[in-house]
């Protein structure tokens, strides 16, 4: 059975019409074309398919696309202000070395911004580390991304983001 779907992606109205079956992560990569979700795991154990869906954040393999009907999604991709400016949590990231080989960092940004926002820019090193635990990174280099994360959190309360 094929469903109409409508949302908000990234500002922009989209809609397409999917199998019941089509999660979230599937509209967005192979629908829209919108690449920089991954799916790493399939299990929902990597967070490499973490959006924002209406605020906050979700695991987008756990979603159905059926669900987000009427919501706002943001992807990776819709984070940046503009082309030449990123998000503080991306410049975080960028000047922290914590991209590493790339393939959980959409996940981890996501993740991150969520996080900062709902500990109200207010994070210690603990509370990352034990925040992170639904992203998985197989570089195993998790320091620059705490670092990262830690060091963003103030440039988003300044930037009112």
């Amino acid at each position: 059975m094929t469903h109409s779907v409508t949302m908000t992606v990234n500002g922009k109205s989209v809609s397409g019409k999917v199998e019941s079956r089509t999660l979230l992560v599937q509209f967005l990569r192979e629908h829209l074309g919108m690449t920089g979700t991954h799916v790493g795991c399939d299990t929902s154990q990597c967070g490499a398919c973490v959006v924002h869906v209406d605020g906050k954040s979700v695991k987008s393999c756990t979603m159905l696309a059926v669900q987000a009907e009427g919501g706002k999604v943001t992807t990776i991709e819709g984070l940046a202000p503009s082309v030449d400016k990123l998000h503080p949590m991306q410049e975080a990231f960028r000047e922290n070395h914590a991209l590493q080989c790339g393939f959980c960092t959409p996940g981890m940004v996501m993740s991150a911004i969520d996080m900062v926002k709902r500990h109200n820019y207010q994070l210690d090193e603990a509370t990352v580390r034990r925040e992170l635990e639904g992203n998985l990174c197989r570089c195993t280099g998790y320091h620059n991304i705490v670092k990262a994360i830690l060091a963003a959190a103030p440039a988003m309360k300044s930037a009112g983001v």
